[in-house]
């Protein structure tokens, strides 16, 4: 028995999907028995170490019919701050390539466009991300003008390749205050889980709710011959 996958790849935000409330749980509520909902996030990664890692993650040998849809979430990291946060900052031209990078590699293992959805980063809420920075010893060190620019390639490349995209960070800001969206000004509070679930849930539920339940319903088991309903 081979459950179809739904892979979730990208950083913290992805890594932190599963908590309670989180988006990622949300997902798995909604497929249960039908798809295995695959959280690959990566706290502290960026897009320059995830295009090593996605070769590793999906193998020519893996099958990719399997497969019905990867989420790519990275940016949050790549457009920290060079001067303040060199290790995580990814330049902009290279955060682009390697995102089309990865959905090429994709593409090449038969994991079709229409099975892709970038997201971008959500919008950083400064004050808040700054006491977060400051209680660590550290300074601001993003801003959400330079998210936006991150933000906008990521939008790009989607167009370019041909994949769908959640322009996260134009649709949290549609309200003004985006704020409660955020629970520390970068990483999502239960509303913006729930936000983000909702988005992604309308982009997936046409190619995924028709998917059959597997294993019939308990009520349909012939329970005087059991192999005959299981086997």
């Amino acid at each position: 028995l081979r459950w179809p996958r739904v892979l979730l790849f990208g950083d913290s935000i992805t890594e932190y999907s599963f908590q309670e409330n989180g988006w990622g749980a949300y997902l798995a509520e909604r497929l249960v028995r039908k798809c295995d909902v695959v959280n690959r996030g990566l706290s502290g990664y960026n897009t320059r170490w995830a295009k090593l890692i996605l070769p590793r993650l999906i193998t020519e040998s893996t099958s990719a019919d399997s497969i019905v849809a990867v989420t790519i979430f990275f940016g949050a990291n790549d457009s920290a701050l060079k001067e303040l946060n060199p290790k995580q900052h990814v330049p902009l031209e290279e955060y682009a390539a390697n995102l089309k990078s990865m959905v090429q590699y994709l593409k090449s293992v038969d994991i079709t466009a229409d099975r892709i959805i970038l997201i971008t980063p959500p919008p950083l809420q400064e004050s808040a991300w700054e006491k977060a920075c400051l209680a660590k010893g550290d300074k601001l060190n993003r801003c959400n003008a330079t998210t936006g620019q991150y933000a906008q390639a990521c939008v790009q490349v989607a167009r370019e390749c041909g994949t769908d995209v959640l322009d996260l960070w134009s649709l949290m800001q549609k309200n003004q205050d985006f704020s409660s969206y955020l629970s520390d000004g970068l990483h999502l509070s239960t509303k913006g889980n729930s936000f983000l679930a909702a988005q992604l849930w309308s982009r997936l539920e046409n190619k995924l709710s028709a998917l059959p339940s597997l294993l019939p319903y308990w009520r349909d088991v012939d329970h005087t011959n059991p192999e005959a309903s299981l086997l």
